[in-house]
C-alpha cells in the first residue's frame, strides 16, 4: 500500500487567508533551561490543509469534536478537473465525470484536483482561486456527501466573497477540506482518505493531517 502526504506543512512563512493571522511558533521551554524542548502555538483553526465543520457557517451546526470518526476515514473519490483562474467547477463537469466513470454515489467523499496548489507562493492564490459553482454545490449536496476535498484555499471561487458554497455544504452537513495538496501523486480515482483534525471542543474547523492510502 502506498502513502501519501496531502498536508500543507505549517511554518511562520505558510501563506494565510486573508484576514488571518500568520501562524507563529513560540519557544517556551529548552533543553539547556529545563530539560525539554516545547514550544506554544499560536493560528487559526483554519491553517494550512484543515477541515472546515458545519458550525463554521451554521448556527446550530455540528462542531469539530461532534464529528464521528467513521466520516474522517473513507474511500474517497477523485476528480481531476484542471481550473485555472476564476473558473469555476461545474455541475456539467461533474456530470462529464460521472458518464464516463459512473455515478457518484449518497454519501460519498469527493475530492478534487484542479491544479491551483501550484500557485501557493503567488499573491492571487486567495483571491482568483477556482471552486464549486452554486449548481456544482447543490447538484453534489443532493447526494448528501460525506465530505468534499479541494487543492485550493477554498471550496468557493476566490471571486465570491459571499461564500455561497459554504453555505449550501454546511447546512447539508457536508465536511469541507480545503488546501489538500500532492493530488497529482495519487493516478487511481479511488482511494482511501484519512482527514485527522484535533478534537477541540467547539471549534468550526481544525487543521488536519491528511493521507492517502492507495492499493
Amino acid at each position: 500500500m502506498k502513502v501519501v502526504d496531502l498536508t500543507l506543512t505549517i511554518s511562520e512563512n505558510l501563506p494565510v487567508f486573508p484576514g488571518s493571522p500568520k501562524p507563529h511558533f513560540i519557544n517556551w521551554n529548552s533543553l539547556e533551561k529545563d530539560g525539554y524542548n516545547l514550544e506554544l502555538l499560536f493560528l487559526s483553526s483554519h491553517t494550512g490543509t484543515h477541515i472546515d465543520a458545519p458550525f463554521h457557517f451554521v448556527k446550530n451546526g455540528q462542531k469539530i469534536h461532534q464529528v464521528s470518526q467513521r466520516r474522517l476515514v473513507t474511500e474517497a473519490i477523485l476528480i481531476k478537473i484542471r481550473k485555472k483562474a476564476n473558473r469555476g467547477i461545474s455541475k456539467k463537469d461533474i456530470q462529464k465525470f460521472e458518464q464516463k466513470n459512473g455515478k457518484i454515489k449518497d454519501g460519498s467523499t469527493v475530492v478534487f484536483n484542479t491544479g491551483w496548489q501550484v500557485n501557493l507562493e503567488k499573491e492571487f492564490y486567495f483571491t482568483k482561486n477556482p471552486g464549486l459553482t452554486v449548481s456544482a454545490a447543490k447538484y453534489l449536496a443532493s447526494k448528501k456527501l460525506n465530505l468534499i476535498g479541494i487543492d485550493s484555499p477554498s471550496i468557493d471561487m476566490g471571486k465570491d466573497s459571499e461564500f455561497s458554497v459554504h453555505h449550501i455544504l454546511a447546512k447539508n452537513n457536508i465536511l469541507i477540506v480545503e488546501n489538500l495538496t500532492n493530488l497529482e501523486k495519487i493516478r487511481s480515482i479511488i482511494f482511501h482518505l484519512i482527514t485527522a483534525p484535533l478534537k477541540l471542543k467547539n471549534a468550526t474547523g481544525s487543521p488536519i493531517r491528511a493521507i492517502a492510502l492507495i492499493d
